[in-house]
């Protein structure tokens, strides 16, 4: 299943897309996509509806994040080898693990607002694990079934904040909008397999990232049975796992660093396979 939160913001009402990407309104069924949903019960009854027969929702509405009520949004940083080459760091021998705010969850398509004073604002694709069961000392073995499904985000960064301004990558990375997510939420069976998902970003037009998620360092077992070694993980937590190379801060021409930064009026769009598309239009700071 693809699920869905839409409408305005703090007003989102849940819904599905159904075979032919018709949007169909899960509203009389169920009171949001959040973290009682989540289950495998859960998803299994919303499985069982036939699309067709439910309310087909009219116009093109704002999406939402497809999740309500995350209550941890933590994110792997240096996962790809490669990223981890442009970025000039060495490849970590365990997970690094940082936080994004929840306050910088934002919807796939909403705009995305430069921090006061911003001149190093930066993009990252990333493929998103969705727990939906509680995960707390878990093997990797059985890691798969505490996961509801995937997501797509845009791990946005301000990289003065991230990695000049003091050790502590979260100030970085949880500047409000500066977490898109969605879509949709795919379910985990809809994904055969996580680890082969191709995935890229264009800023204005132009392609910057390309990736696969088969050059994960670590894999979303070995990401969801580190984690859950450090905290519990409870539905609805959303952990996003790493970017591909071709971010701003890793541009260079003639071999020499050429740092390209998001500016007013960009246009970021991205997508992976089978979780969908993004865009976002980057905005000045306002209060």
């Amino acid at each position: 299943m693809k699920l869905i939160r839409y409408g305005k913001v703090g007003k989102e009402k849940p819904g599905l897309l159904d075979t032919e990407g018709i949007l169909r309104d899960l509203s009389a069924l169920v009171p949001d996509i959040g973290p009682d949903q989540l289950s495998a019960a859960s998803l299994k009854k919303l499985a069982r509806l036939k699309p067709e027969q439910l309310p087909r929702v009219k116009g093109r509405p704002r999406l939402g994040c497809p999740v309500a009520k995350i209550g941890k949004f933590i994110a792997i940083g240096l996962n790809y080898a490669d990223h981890a080459a442009e970025a000039g760091m060495p490849l970590p021998k365990e997970p690094v693990v940082f936080m994004k705010a929840t306050s910088c969850i934002s919807g796939p398509n909403d705009p995305v607002m430069l921090p006061k004073g911003s001149t190093k604002t930066d993009w990252e694709v990333e493929l998103g694990i969705v727990i939906g069961q509680r995960a707390r000392h878990v093997t990797q073995k059985d890691a798969f079934n505490h996961v509801a499904g995937y997501v797509l985000v845009n791990d946005v960064s301000e990289r003065e904040w991230q990695l000049e301004r003091g050790p502590t990558w979260d100030k970085g990375k949880g500047f409000d909008t500066f977490g898109p997510i969605g879509p949709w939420l795919v379910t985990r069976d809809e994904i055969e397999n996580p680890h082969k998902l191709d995935l890229w970003l264009d800023v204005n037009g132009v392609r910057h990232q390309t990736g696969n998620t088969k050059t994960m360092i670590f894999n979303v077992p070995k990401i969801i049975a580190y984690v859950s070694q450090i905290m519990t993980l409870e539905p609805g937590d959303v952990i996003t796992t790493g970017t591909p190379p071709g971010v701003g801060m890793g541009i260079k021409k003639n071999g020499v660093p050429a740092p390209v930064f998001l500016k007013k009026g960009d246009v970021m769009t991205l997508g992976m396979t089978g979780l969908g598309e993004q865009r976002q239009q980057v905005v000045p700071f306002k209060l």
